[in-house]
């Protein structure tokens, strides 16, 4: 199954991803809610970034009562059918993560769809904190970037601590 992943300590907080994304949403369902969302934390200097995470066993999914979201068959993405969502917001209380909305103009959920497989939000990352692929080999990347980062963090403590004690 592939995800949109995003590496947070590469993100700028610069947006462009939420842009392209009310674009997106406007030539589909002349929607203007980002699917994407970037929130910039001053007082702290973090930047947050969400979107849908696609998940296997979407409670969104399940929770529809008209049957309105769906699996894509070629993205796996869970999507919605705009024609059937009536606009009860099931699907927005039963996400866990909070990634889906209710499209105020059109009264109709909204999250990301993967543009089809091919992500905007991610073409247009200048940092690149923005990754589509599979979820499997997204995750073994993630592993090995923590792993490496806990390495040097030991080796940095080692050579610390040996530059202390032989003083």
């Amino acid at each position: 199954m592939k995800v949109v992943y995003v590496d947070v300590n590469r993100c700028l907080g610069c947006m462009s991803c939420q842009r392209v994304c009310i674009f997106h949403q406007a030539r589909k369902c002349n929607g203007q809610t980002p699917n994407i969302w970037v929130s910039v934390d001053m007082d702290r200097r973090k930047i947050f970034t969400s979107t849908c995470l696609q998940c296997r066993s979407a409670a969104c999914l399940k929770a529809c009562p008209v049957g309105a979201l769906s699996r894509d068959p070629e993205t796996q993405a869970v999507v919605v059918n705009e024609q059937v969502c009536v606009g009860c917001g099931v699907c927005v209380i039963a996400c866990p993560f909070g990634n889906i909305n209710m499209e105020p103009r059109i009264r109709v959920a909204a999250k990301c769809d993967l543009c089809g497989g091919s992500p905007e939000c991610v073409q247009v990352c200048m940092a690149q904190a923005l990754h589509f692929g599979d979820l499997n080999e997204l995750a073994e990347i993630k592993r090995r970037q923590v792993r490496d980062k806990s390495e040097t963090t030991l080796l940095i403590r080692a050579v610390e601590k040996k530059d202390v004690t032989s003083e």
